[in-house]
Order: C-alpha cells, then sequence, then structure tokens
C-alpha cells in the first residue's frame, strides 16, 4: 500500500494489446510483482498502461524493457521479471540495453540465442575477445549453452575449421561401475548435455554430418593428452573436476588459430579427498594474464527455474565463505561429504560487485 504522505508520481506507458498479456504474465503475476518491488499501482487502459505510486518512474523502465522483450516475440518469464527488478536496485539498470541487442546466433527453428543477464554478456563478450576463457559459476548460468553458441556462430563464421568438446568423465557422487559398449557408447551419459546443446542450436542433421566429417568431436578429457589442437574452438565442460594436472595438459594442447572456454561450477566438484580441483588452481594461476579471460557468474546470472536461484542462495548462506583476499582457495571435494572446501566462493552478488564478480 502507498503511503498517503510520499509524493506520488504518475507515468504513462504505451504497450500494444498483442504483447500487454506476455508482460503482465499469468494472472497479471508479472505486473503484481513490479507493483510490490516499487510501491506503485499499474492499470492498463486499452493501450495505454499508467502507474502511479513512489516510484513509478522504476517501474515503467521495468515494464517498457519487458515489452521490448514481448515485441521481439520471447515469452516473458519470472526470472527475467526478477532481474530487471534486481538490477533496478543495484543501479546497473541503464547498462541492460547492450544485453537484449546482442544476438549470439539463432538455432535451427530460427530462435535467437541472446545472453539474459549482464553477467552472461560480458562472459560472450569476453569469449570473443580473449583465446582462453575461464566461465565459474553455479547451475543454470548458461555456461555450457552460451560457449557453445558462441564456438557454433565462430565454426559456421569460417574463423575455425572444427569445435572440439570434451570433458572429464567423473561420475556424479555415484559409482557406476562397467557400462557396456563400445567407446562412444561408454562416454555418451558423461557428453549429453554437450550433445543435447549442439542439438538444439545446429539441428540433429547438420550435427551428424559434421561429425561424420570430423568437423565436430566430443570426446572424454583423457583423450587430449599428446594433442595439439589447431584453428579449433574447445570447449571443457564440468572442469571443476579435472585434476591441476588434468587443467595444465588440456591448457598445453591450445594451438594456432584456436579458442578454448572451460566452464565449471566450483561448489560441486566430486573429485576425491584431498584433490585440488584443477579449475581453481587455473584461475587462481592465470587470472591477468593478457589473452586469459575469467568470468565469475553469479546467482544474478540463473535463467532456470526461480526456485534454482533460491536454492543456491540457501546453500550460499551456509556455506563458508572465504578470506577477503582470495578468489578461490582449497582443494575440492565430493559433493554431499560436507562443506566443499573448493566451494567457499560465494556466488551471491555483492554491492560494490559487477555480476561478474569482478570490482
Amino acid at each position: 500500500m502507498i503511503h498517503p504522505s510520499m509524493e506520488l508520481q504518475k507515468r504513462e506507458l504505451s504497450i500494444h494489446g498483442a504483447v500487454i498479456g506476455n508482460v503482465f504474465g499469468p494472472f497479471d503475476g508479472h505486473m503484481k510483482k513490479i507493483e510490490k518491488a516499487f510501491q506503485c499501482t499499474v492499470v492498463n487502459r486499452g493501450d495505454i498502461v499508467v502507474i502511479t505510486g513512489e516510484r513509478a518512474s522504476a517501474a515503467r523502465s521495468v515494464l517498457a524493457k519487458l515489452a521490448e522483450h514481448a515485441r521481439r516475440g520471447e515469452e516473458i518469464q519470472e526470472q527475467t521479471v526478477n532481474y530487471l527488478i534486481a538490477s533496478v536496485e543495484d543501479d546497473t539498470f541503464g547498462e541492460l540495453d547492450a544485453v537484449g541487442s546482442d544476438q549470439i546466433c539463432t538455432t535451427v527453428q530460427g530462435r535467437a540465442i541472446r545472453p539474459k543477464t549482464l553477467g552472461q554478456k560480458r562472459y560472450a563478450d569476453k569469449i570473443r575477445k580473449n583465446t582462453v576463457v575461464f566461465g565459474v559459476g553455479p547451475a543454470g548460468t548458461g555456461k555450457t549453452y552460451l560457449a557453445m553458441a558462441c564456438a557454433i556462430t565462430a565454426f559456421k563464421n569460417g574463423e575455425v575449421s572444427r569445435i572440439v568438446l570434451t570433458r572429464p568423465a567423473l561420475e556424479a557422487g555415484e559409482k557406476l561401475g562397467f557400462l557396456p559398449g563400445d567407446l562412444q557408447q561408454k562416454v555418451d551419459p558423461y557428453l549429453r548435455p554437450l550433445y543435447d546443446a549442439m542439438y538444439e542450436i545446429m539441428g540433429s542433421e547438420s550435427y551428424q554430418k559434421n561429425l561424420d566429417k570430423g568437423s565436430i568431436e566430443i570426446a572424454p578429457l583423457a583423450y587430449m593428452r599428446g594433442r595439439t589442437l589447431d584453428n579449433s574452438f574447445i570447449v571443457l565442460d564440468e572442469a571443476q573436476n579435472t585434476t591441476a594436472e588434468q587443467m595444465k595438459m588440456f591448457l598445453t594442447r591450445i594451438g594456432f588459430g584456436s579458442k578454448a572456454v572451460i566452464t565449471g561450477d566450483i561448489t560441486q566438484t566430486d573429485l576425491p579427498d584431498g584433490k585440488k580441483s584443477g579449475l581453481v588452481e587455473a584461475v587462481r594461476i592465470l587470472d591477468g594474464i593478457d589473452g586469459i579471460g575469467v568470468s565469475l557468474l553469479t546467482n544474478k546470472d540463473v535463467v532456470r527455474h526461480p526456485l534454482v536461484q533460491k536454492i543456491i542462495d540457501a546453500y550460499d548462506r551456509h556455506t563458508p565463505k572465504p578470506p577477503k583476499d582470495a578468489k578461490f582457495r582449497g582443494t575440492g571435494r565430493p559433493a554431499g561429504r560436507g562443506p566443499n572446501r573448493a566451494g567457499n566462493y560465494s556466488y551471491r552478488a555483492r554491492r560494490g560487485h559487477t555480476e561478474t564478480g569482478e570490482r
């Protein structure tokens, strides 16, 4: 409720009737969330939306941005509304224009792939600018998917002649035992997330054609030893499960004309007790070297179900925090065995820091 002693603002916004249902959300859920966040009332009068309240200008800005999303044909999710509101509160809303205008590529169905948050935008920019990029963040921040989109774009544009996708073949806290079949069938379960992203963006027919030609290669990390990968776009996924030795081996495979993106979530390592995570060590050692970029995505960049963001926040609140002068510290420990010492880094965005965890 608006306090009667507060100075009220009144703002108007034109939103076409064809998209206003998408903007307001199911049962006006998005609109009610905006009203609550900015202590205002929102009334729809035909194509004119009238906003009244002490922070009507801020509410109008959020509604205008949602209308932009709707006009591009995007289905507005609750997470998008939450992110825009949070961006107003931490004074980063003015930087969001660059996010919506950055189209990385389109899927085989014609859907545009764009960064959805400022953190994702900076991550994509670093991939374009640097030879090696580390994308570190919690589940659902689009680390792997955006890396795949950038890899496919570079391949289609002729910037590289091959895409190489790899990840450590390590079980997530379970012992699966013997897996039947040939090599491809044995490693398929570990590489399924990479397949899924490739199918969605390229289409199964194009993927299979390029796989048969050798233009796309998917293999476990152990098979990278002894190779030099020239003119390739290499994506190492689940890098938190690499050892320091494996990470060094992988990074020294990069040849001329190649680019590498290493992604991982340091709070979900499955390494044995006492084993250092190669991702943690690599970020600590290599950050600041020209040609190497580090993007630390946070809970604000989660683009899955809104509940995922709340789950990450809850775990962060119960995870010991690192010293202020440390980016990452500790050794990797298996998930589910007490606090993960490699995961002392909190994914919660703090004031004075950007969404990528950098000052």
